[in-house]
């Protein structure tokens, strides 16, 4: 196994979960999400042919992970510092509040803890602007998801009014924040008004499946010309990797799986392939064309799927900090 397919993160905790046991992992997988529980199920149906000595090198740095002195001592901070890092400043903040603090999340805050068909739900009838401000106080991921299960004819006006929103005044985000607050017992503590932009619409838009981000940017130039071309500006798509520099590529291609990095530069632009094989070993790079022209005929929502997969990564990367990507993509860093 060469350092390009070292085990990813997901893969080294499955190994983790598969060594101890069946109750044991199943007690660890009541604590997750419904994302990291299916994100680590397919991790541990294919980490298959792992050597013993690369189990006990997985085990040897969790234990060593899990060294930490006077425990109880300085909790509070370590824990916050996990939060974040875990799900960045933002998104953790709320979280913090109910854990250290024992404070209740704001109504809005709530919303970032639920399904995004169930927010989709709770929003459908309300006004567009109404609809611009709460998904544009949610995560990219999480807005695009919730948008998809809105009418398609108001996905566009949505849109629009959230790249166009430049904040709005505190009172009125604090009496938006009282009608969540009523349905889930929250508090009006807002912290800051500033939310929407050209920014926040490519994000979101960026995490549409493929084909609908073009369907709802085709709306919106149909109404606003120059705002579409705003907004692709800030979009980051898979060819754009061709664009992020070496350290950054080899920190993602240590991250992504050999089979989705295959079947995703079926439909890339050469200028991809070419960034992405420079940054591997000869032998590496070799084993993917090798792969790659294995495979045979594919689906392009295959193509599109394992793309997409890829993106997904490389933008949780971006907003962790572990990459900068670039200048074009700056909603991401």
């Amino acid at each position: 196994m060469t350092e390009q397919y070292a085990l990813s993160g997901v893969q080294r905790a499955a190994v983790v979960l598969l060594s101890l046991g069946e109750q044991q992992a199943a007690e660890v997988l009541k604590h997750m999400g419904a994302k990291e529980v299916q994100k680590l199920g397919v991790a541990m149906t294919s980490v298959g042919g792992v050597s013993r000595q690369e189990v006990e090198k997985v085990i040897d740095e969790f234990v060593n992970t899990l060294e930490q002195p006077n425990i109880g001592s300085g909790a509070d901070e370590y824990v916050r510092s996990v939060l974040v890092q875990a799900l960045g400043e933002e998104r953790a903040s709320s979280l913090i509040d109910r854990i250290l603090l024992g404070r209740n999340t704001t109504g809005l805050d709530t919303l970032k803890w639920m399904e995004p068909r169930a927010i989709a739900d709770l929003v459908r009838n309300e006004h567009p602007q109404i609809i611009a401000i709460v998904l544009s106080h949610l995560d990219g991921d999480q807005a695009a998801e919730a948008l998809k299960f809105l009418p398609e004819r108001t996905r566009a006006d949505v849109l629009i009014r959230i790249a166009t929103l430049d904040g709005i005044p505190p009172h009125a985000l604090n009496e938006l924040n009282d009608v969540m607050a009523k349905q889930f017992a929250g508090n009006q503590n807002l912290k800051s008004s500033t939310i929407g932009g050209i920014r926040v619409a490519a994000n979101i838009l960026n995490f549409m499946d493929g084909g609908q981000d073009e369907v709802i940017l085709g709306a919106i130039s149909q109404i606003d010309e120059p705002l579409t071309g705003r907004i692709r500006d800030l979009m980051f798509v898979f060819d754009n990797l061709a664009e992020i520099d070496d350290r950054a590529m080899q920190t993602v291609l240590r991250e992504v799986p050999a089979d989705k990095l295959a079947l995703a530069l079926r439909g890339a632009d050469a200028k991809v392939r070419e960034k992405i094989t420079s940054n591997m070993s000869q032998r590496a790079a070799e084993m993917l064309v090798e792969d790659m022209e294995a495979r045979g005929p594919v689906r392009l929502a295959e193509v599109e799927a394992a793309q997409k997969e890829i993106l997904t990564i490389v933008r949780k990367m971006a907003d962790d900090g572990t990459i900068q990507l670039a200048v074009k993509a700056e909603v991401f860093v």
